[in-house]
């Protein structure tokens, strides 16, 4: 499927910072709020923004706090889970939105769904894309990834604040290397924990002499590039700032309920290894109005993986519960 092209953007002030912003679909549809992950950008969602402003939906898709052309403040306390909420409800209240359905990936569905137990009262659903809703966790997160993997796991190097120039001047390769080919999904439960070693990965991926054929890779070379500019221009801090407050947002969520009574679809990836769909067994006791639907032969890259697929269905469960139309 080609890439389709993003609708342009503008900058909107949301309070603190000022993000840029995609938007489409006309002004009276409902509105769908598309949150990014890590390492995208709102570019990311381009296949759903064209199908659900065709149908109808008035669609917003924002380059996060710290990425692509939105602002990036330096300090790592700017990206806590309180300063990134904030954004979302400014956004909605720049664009004079009182409700909207939101959507997350990665690290936009993280958000998204602290956002749903924090601000209920501004969504009118939550879509989850590979990322499901969880209880808080015992202890604080690193605690775990280092447990899971040692002090080599991607989340644990980042939390060093030395590990924002891992990747510069090697953002071709990176791009080529994070968005490679999912494992089969026979394999998933063989993986060795060394396949959180993101970035030890990624040097040996350099001196192997990077991308060998692009069946190795899931996203075009088009569109890696232009994601390979917008990093070599904003740099990799900003995202990076999102894992070094993995722990304060547990602390954050301390006491808070994490019991959701909106219509909650969760859309889960056979093979996404970072992201199983088995870490959505907690769901139902969580979501008192849950869809949940597997994507099969999917790993974490799911909008470029099977974007018909993951656009069907949007649009399916979207339709029945609010209609465009």
């Amino acid at each position: 499927m080609t890439h389709p092209a993003m609708p342009p953007a503008r900058r909107v002030n949301v309070g603190e910072v000022t993000l840029s912003v995609h938007e489409a679909g006309p002004a009276d549809g409902p509105p769908v709020l598309l949150l990014h992950g890590w390492p995208e950008l709102a570019m990311s969602w381009a296949s759903q923004i064209t199908a659900l402003s065709e149908a109808g939906y008035r669609v917003i898709a924002p380059d996060n706090r710290g990425f692509g052309a939105s602002d990036a403040p330096h300090e790592v306390r700017a990206y806590g889970v309180d300063q990134i909420i904030g954004d979302i409800s400014g956004l909605l209240n720049a664009l004079d939105i009182e409700k909207a359905i939101i959507v997350g990936h990665d690290w936009g569905g993280i958000i998204m769904w602290h956002a749903a137990c924090l601000i209920p009262e501004r969504f009118t659903a939550a879509i989850g894309v590979n990322t499901p809703h969880l209880p808080r966790g015992a202890r604080p997160p690193t605690e775990v990834f280092r447990e899971m993997a040692g002090d080599e796991h991607y989340i644990v190097r980042f939390q060093d604040e030395a590990s924002d120039t891992l990747f510069d001047g090697h953002e071709d390769d990176f791009f080529a290397f994070s968005f490679g080919a999912p494992p089969p999904t026979a394999d998933l439960e063989k993986l060795p924990a060394s396949m959180a070693h993101l970035p030890k990965r990624f040097e040996k991926f350099v001196a192997r002499g990077g991308l060998k054929s692009e069946d190795d890779c899931v996203v075009p070379p088009d569109i890696r590039k232009k994601y390979a500019e917008a990093y070599a221009k904003s740099g990799f801090r900003g995202g990076m700032n999102w894992y070094r407050n993995f722990d304060a947002n547990w602390e954050r969520m301390g006491g808070v309920d994490h019991r959701l009574s909106m219509p909650v679809f969760m859309i889960t990836a056979e093979c996404d290894f970072m992201l199983p769909p088995k870490l959505a067994a907690w769901m139902p006791a969580l979501c008192s109005d849950l869809t949940m639907e597997m994507i099969e032969d999917v790993g974490h890259w799911t909008m470029y993986e099977a974007p018909e697929h993951l656009n069907a269905l949007l649009l399916t469960w979207l339709e029945d519960r609010f209609p465009a139309r």
